[in-house]
């Protein structure tokens, strides 16, 4: 019987604890215990909600650890030594591990991660291969070491970037096919016919932790690197453009298809204009582009087709976005 420990938090991680949950008599292995950060609470309300991945291993009677963080809780390592994994696996665990943690397990540790590595390294590779441009991306599954994800790599699964998906959907889509690859991975691991490859360093790209400092639009970028943030920003910490000295997010936008007849009113980047009852924003420097607006979020207010918050705001010709 393999002993597994299951680390994650949130819902990236329940197919494949779903996976490994469902492939236990087939496979002969058991999860014996799944750690993820604690209950938190959530929305304007407070309520204090449990993790999914918590939701999930109880409902199936398995054991669940809470630690704040790992590396500050020896009674929780204790616990999982005590518990004797022969493997632990980690799908958007969000903390590092020590060195007591990596070598608890005698096969090791296994983690799913959302790039084709060694490209996006990081906490939101997800949100980064959108954010890029990228147009294919995918999940790696790779043994864990002492860095941030550069431990030798095991599988690799591709999948497209469609031109107007977002991070929700692409996530969505990815925690299903990083799920299946585990099952291959340890499945592969019990044949002996794993062969780890060590990734090249000089390959490397970053995929750093998301903030409020990259929400900010600047309306001299081009249409698509504007639509790609958007996309890949959703639904956080969402884009964000300024308007009579007020908040605007933008929350969806689209790439739109021939040429306008507002273009020959254009003067300047950020620009507003209604043709065809839609609604465009100007984008580029020198040969301006167009970006068509499709919902947004005025400060304190609910999201909103963007057709209805420019009737709402009564808007004026040659009004910006700044």
């Amino acid at each position: 019987m393999l002993k597994i420990i299951f680390l994650g938090t949130p819902q990236f991680a329940v197919p494949t604890l779903e996976h490994l949950i469902a492939n236990e008599e087939r496979l002969g292995l058991k999860v014996v215990a799944a750690v993820c950060q604690p209950d938190k609470p959530k929305g304007r309300g407070g309520k204090v909600e449990m993790p999914p991945v918590k939701v999930l291993a109880q409902a199936h009677n398995i054991e669940v650890l809470q630690p704040s963080a790992l590396a500050r809780s020896p009674e929780t390592v204790e616990r999982m030594r005590e518990l004797a994994p022969d493997l632990l696996v980690m799908v958007a665990f969000g903390q590092i591990l020590k060195k007591n943690v990596l070598e608890m397990a005698p096969l090791g540790v296994i983690n799913v991660h959302g790039s084709l590595l060694p490209e996006l390294r990081g906490a939101a590779p997800i949100n980064w291969a959108i954010i890029n441009g990228d147009t294919v991306t995918g999940v790696t599954t790779m043994y864990t070491e002492a860095g941030v994800d550069t431990g030798p790599m095991l599988l690799k699964a591709e999948m497209t970037i469609t031109p107007d998906m977002t991070a929700v959907e692409l996530a969505s889509e990815m925690s299903h096919a990083g799920a299946e690859l585990l099952i291959e991975t340890v499945i592969a691991l019990q044949n002996k016919t794993l062969n780890p490859e060590k990734q090249d360093d000089a390959k490397a790209t970053l995929a750093p932790m998301l903030s409020r400092a990259t929400s900010k639009i600047d309306w001299t970028k081009s249409a698509a690197e504007i639509h790609n943030l958007v996309r890949g920003l959703t639904p956080w910490p969402s884009t964000i453009a300024g308007f009579r000295d007020a908040e605007l997010k933008i929350l969806k936008t689209g790439l739109p298809e021939g040429s306008l007849e507002s273009a020959a009113n254009a003067k300047t980047a950020g620009e507003l204009m209604k043709e065809r009852g839609k609604i465009f924003v100007t984008c580029g420097k020198g040969q301006l582009e167009f970006l068509e607006l499709i919902e947004v979020q005025p400060a304190n207010k609910a999201k909103m087709a963007a057709a209805a918050w420019v009737n709402g705001v009564r808007l004026e010709t040659g009004e910006c976005l700044k």
